[in-house]
């Protein structure tokens, strides 16, 4: 059965950066190893599969899967797949629309903006909020699995913590940018201090920024999903929101913030990330980012 398929650029407004992903429509019928093997043919960091959604009130269901396994929830298929249906229904009509899409972690709300032929900005609300699902790793470990000096771990109040928003990660902050770019995660280290769990998904980040105004520099690795290292992270981007809430001053309203990804390997992204702080409690998180159409065609299957 020929199923169509595109291609996107996801957290950019430029083709060729970002984080590319693919997106299988028309998915009835397949099962989960075919799935599986379909996003290990691509080879990106996800591919998604859109399904007709359980409740009409929804624009569809999304399945999810890295070359190693499915996810929960994921930001930059959410956003890419968002742009995308939008550009569908819209017949690449500029303009806004707002539907759910139904994942795994639950229903993720979402609001589209079309810019013009095969490109638009999405944002979307966190359906889960970030919670702490473990002690961060110690310092001196943390810097032995990513080449770093036990120094360079930490920065103000920031000390290595584990969040989850639907995808749990290890969060490890830098003193330098310069460290961020050091960081090389040896396979054999990386196992015996991040794989204890079933997310080993480490996300490195510090303040300092190539860009001036973005707010923190971060890469992502997670081997064991088949993703060595990751372009734009928006799993990680929503459970950053539960890394601020516990380690920065912010006060009751809303805080936007920058968060640049990718750039040591040619990819940069931006990911844009918004917190609602009400009584000192996190309220609301969403996160939001472009994404550009690379390439369509037909899977013969």
């Amino acid at each position: 059965m020929p199923r169509r398929f595109f291609t996107l650029d996801v957290f950019t407004r430029q083709a060729l950066a970002g984080n590319p992903l693919a997106v299988v429509l028309d998915a009835e019928g397949l099962d989960d190893v075919r799935m599986q093997a379909i996003a290990k043919e691509f080879n990106l960091s996800e591919t998604v599969f859109v399904l007709p959604p359980q409740s009409k009130r929804h624009r569809a269901a999304l399945r999810i899967f890295t070359p190693g396994r499915e996810l929960p929830f994921a930001g930059h298929p959410t956003v890419g797949t968002a742009v995308l249906l939008a550009l569908e229904d819209g017949g690449g009509a500029t303009g806004s629309m707002a539907f759910g899409l139904e994942e795994k972690v639950g229903v993720v709300p979402c609001v589209v903006e079309v810019e013009g032929e095969g490109r638009g900005h999405a944002r979307f609300r966190v359906p889960r909020l970030p919670e702490i699902w473990g002690e961060g790793r110690d310092a001196a470990e943390a810097a032995w699995a990513l080449g770093l000096d036990p120094t360079e771990i930490g920065f103000a109040r920031h000390r290595p913590s584990r969040h989850s928003a639907g995808v749990a990660y290890d969060y490890v902050p830098v003193a330098s940018l310069d460290a961020v770019r050091r960081s090389r995660p040896s396979a054999e280290r990386f196992e015996k201090v991040f794989v204890d769990t079933d997310h080993p998904g480490v996300y490195v980040y510090t303040r300092e920024t190539t860009h001036a105004g973005h707010h923190f520099h971060a890469r992502m690795f997670a081997p064991s999903f088949g993703i060595p290292e990751d372009p734009a992270t928006g799993s990680a981007a929503a459970g950053f929101a539960g890394v601020l809430m516990q380690f920065e001053p912010l006060g009751d309203g809303e805080h936007s913030l920058l968060i640049e990804q990718g750039y040591e390997m040619g990819r940069p992204s931006e990911m844009a990330l918004q917190l609602v702080i009400a009584e000192g409690r996190l309220a609301s998180a969403e996160i939001g980012g472009g994404a550009v159409v690379v390439s369509e065609g037909m899977l013969r299957l």
